[in-house]
């Protein structure tokens, strides 16, 4: 894998290892798409020279994943639901009142 950056003042694109953040104007691209790709004419490319290997994960990647999951599933959690009955706003779906039980 590789991030694809396009420097719009520069005509540059440049294919290099996978980022680790979003960046704006950056796309993450498959090895193939990484060595093959083109630039517009009059733009040039820098590509990395060597081979694109995926990231490495450490522990602190993994546990903090785990903990998003572990706080997603939580039951105690709050949940925030849309306002009902917005004026001027017909949704597909709407809120109906329980039947009353026998």
């Amino acid at each position: 894998m590789a991030t694809l950056t396009y420097v719009y003042a520069d005509s540059t694109a440049v294919v290099g290892p996978l980022a680790t953040q979003a960046e704006p104007h950056s796309y993450d691209l498959c090895n193939q798409h990484a060595h093959r790709l083109t630039a517009p004419r009059g733009w040039e490319v820098v590509r990395f020279e060597g081979e694109f290997a995926p990231p490495q994960h450490s522990m602190d990647d993994l546990t903090a994943l785990a903990e998003a999951v572990r706080e997603a599933g939580r039951a105690d959690r709050p949940v925030e639901l849309p306002p009902v009955n917005v004026p001027g706003r017909r949704g597909h779906l709407r809120v109906l009142p329980s039947a009353p039980e026998d």
